[in-house]
C-alpha cells in the first residue's frame, strides 16, 4: 500500500459511488408442503455482514430450507439499512418488526415480545442470532422460551468486563444457545472450557471476513474524495458509552486525536449514537475542551456522516491505519493487515492482538502510536487461521452435522465434515 508522507488536505464529502445491485428474493419454493425456515436476524447494521455470510452460504449450499432475514428494528434508519444491504447483496428483509429506542430494559423487553409473537404464528426450524446487541438477546430468549433451536454466530466473545452492555448479552445468548459458532479456535476452547459441549461448539471462522472478501473488489474501485489519497490519512471511529458519554472522556480523545492529525489526518464517519452524544454535551465538551467558541474539531480531523457498507469498507481499506473503539472494526482491519489502534482498556477479540495487528491504546499514547506506524516500526500482521471467507460454508455443514433432528425434517444428510 502506498504510504505518502505528505497527503494534501481532505475535502468534506466522501462519494458512496454506485452500489452493486441486490439479488432478487430467494426463489419461490415449489409447489407442495412449505419449506422449513432459517431465521436470520439482524437487529443492528453490523449483524448484516455477519448474516450475509450464511445467507450466500445457504443459497450457495442448498439444505432444503429457507434463509429468511428478520429485521427486528435496533437500528431503524431505513436509508442506512437499505443501503448496506444492497452492498452486501442482500435483499430486503422478509420481516421488520420496527422495534426501536428506550433503555436496554426496554428495547429488550419490547423486542422479545414482538419476536415471541411472531414465531407463535410461524414457528421457524432454526433461530439465527448474530453479535451482542439487545435485539440479539431478546431473539435469543423468545426463541428459546418457545423451545426454537438458537444459534450464535460470534460466539465465545468475552472481553472481562461485565458491567458492558454487550458482555452481559453475549454470555447469556450463549448459555441459551444449542449451536455455538466461534471466530477462532482460541474462542472456541473457552466456550469448551465454560463447559459447554463439543457438540455444539464450532470454530467457523469469522464471518465479517467473508463479507469483506466479497465485497472489497467493488469497494477498492470507489473514488476517495478529493485530497485523500491511499495510505495518505487515518480512520477514527468512536461510539463505546465509555468514551463518547462523558464530556472529558471525549476530550481527551479528541485531544489526542488532535494530535495526532499533526502527523496524519483522521476521517471520522460520525455514528449515530456519537452524534447525539455531542449534540446533547454541547457546551460541557466544548468546555472540556477549552474551546469557548463551542465545539470545534482540531485542525486535520475531517468529520463525515454516517457512510453505507461499500463506501466505509472502500476507505477503510486504503487508510494507512484505523484508531477506533469497535469490536468489527479490529477483525476487519486484521483481515486488510491494517493497524489497529484500540480505544478501550480491553478488547473481546484477543486474537487480534496476538495476530500482531492490533493494540490496545489509552488516548494519551495515540500519538505516539501513529507515529510508530508512520515511521515503519509497526509489526506485520500474522495471518488468523480460519479467516478465510469460507465461515459461512462451515456454519452450513455444522447445521448438517450437529442437528441430526433438524437435518432429518430438512431432508439432509448427517454427519457431513466441517
Amino acid at each position: 500500500m502506498p504510504r505518502p508522507a505528505s497527503p494534501a488536505a481532505p475535502e468534506t464529502r466522501l462519494p458512496d459511488g454506485p452500489a452493486p445491485a441486490a439479488p432478487g428474493p430467494a426463489p419461490s419454493p415449489p409447489p407442495g408442503p412449505r419449506l422449513p425456515e432459517l431465521h436470520l436476524v439482524a437487529a443492528a447494521r453490523p449483524n448484516l455482514p455477519k448474516i450475509a455470510a450464511l445467507w450466500h452460504a445457504l443459497r450457495e449450499n442448498p439444505m432444503g430450507a429457507r434463509p429468511v432475514i428478520l429485521h427486528t428494528g435496533q437500528h431503524h434508519d431505513a436509508a442506512m439499512f437499505g443501503d448496506h444491504l444492497a452492498d452486501l447483496g442482500l435483499p430486503a428483509p422478509d420481516v421488520s418488526l420496527g422495534i426501536a429506542g428506550g433503555s436496554h430494559a426496554e428495547l429488550t423487553g419490547r423486542t422479545l415480545m414482538a419476536c415471541a409473537a411472531f414465531w407463535e404464528t410461524r414457528r421457524p426450524a432454526l433461530v439465527v442470532v448474530p453479535g451482542d446487541v439487545d435485539g440479539a438477546l431478546a431473539a435469543a430468549l423468545a426463541a428459546r422460551k418457545l423451545g426454537i433451536p438458537v444459534a450464535h454466530l460470534e460466539a465465545g466473545l468475552r472481553c472481562g468486563e461485565r458491567d458492558m452492555p454487550e458482555e452481559i448479552n453475549r454470555r447469556a445468548i450463549d448459555a441459551v444457545s444449542d449451536l455455538l459458532w466461534a471466530p477462532d479456535q482460541e474462542t472456541a476452547a473457552r466456550l469448551l472450557a465454560e463447559g459447554h459441549s463439543p457438540r455444539t461448539v464450532r470454530a467457523v471462522g469469522n464471518a465479517m471476513v467473508d463479507s469483506l472478501l466479497r465485497a472489497l473488489p467493488a469497494a477498492r474501485r470507489l473514488p476517495l474524495p478529493g485530497g485523500l489519497r491511499p495510505g495518505g490519512y487515518g480512520l477514527l471511529t468512536l461510539h463505546r458509552p465509555a468514551n463518547v458519554d462523558s464530556p472529558a472522556a471525549l476530550a481527551a480523545l479528541l485531544r489526542a486525536a488532535g494530535e495526532a492529525a499533526r502527523r496524519l489526518p483522521l476521517v471520522w464517519p460520525l455514528h449515530p449514537r456519537t452524534a447525539a452524544r455531542l449534540a446533547a454535551l454541547g457546551d460541557a465538551l466544548g468546555d472540556a475542551l477549552g474551546d469557548a467558541q463551542g465545539l470545534t474539531l482540531p485542525p486535520g480531523i475531517l468529520r463525515l456522516p454516517p457512510l453505507r457498507y461499500g463506501a466505509f469498507l472502500s476507505l477503510m481499506a486504503q487508510a494507512r491505519l484505523v484508531a477506533t473503539d469497535s469490536g468489527g472494526l479490529q477483525e476487519e482491519a486484521a483481515a486488510l493487515d491494517l493497524p489497529c489502534l484500540t480505544l478501550r482498556p480491553s478488547t473481546e477479540r484477543p486474537v487480534t492482538l496476538l495476530s500482531g495487528a492490533n493494540r490496545l491504546v489509552r488516548p494519551e499514547d495515540l500519538p505516539g502510536a501513529v507515529e510508530e506506524v508512520l515511521q515503519g516500526r509497526w509489526p506485520a500482521a500474522r495471518p488468523i487461521p480460519l479467516w478465510d471467507g469460507q465461515a459461512g460454508a462451515r456454519m452450513v455443514a455444522h447445521l448438517r452435522e450437529a442437528l441430526p433432528g433438524l437435518g432429518a425434517s430438512l431432508g439432509m444428510a448427517p454427519g457431513v465434515a466441517a
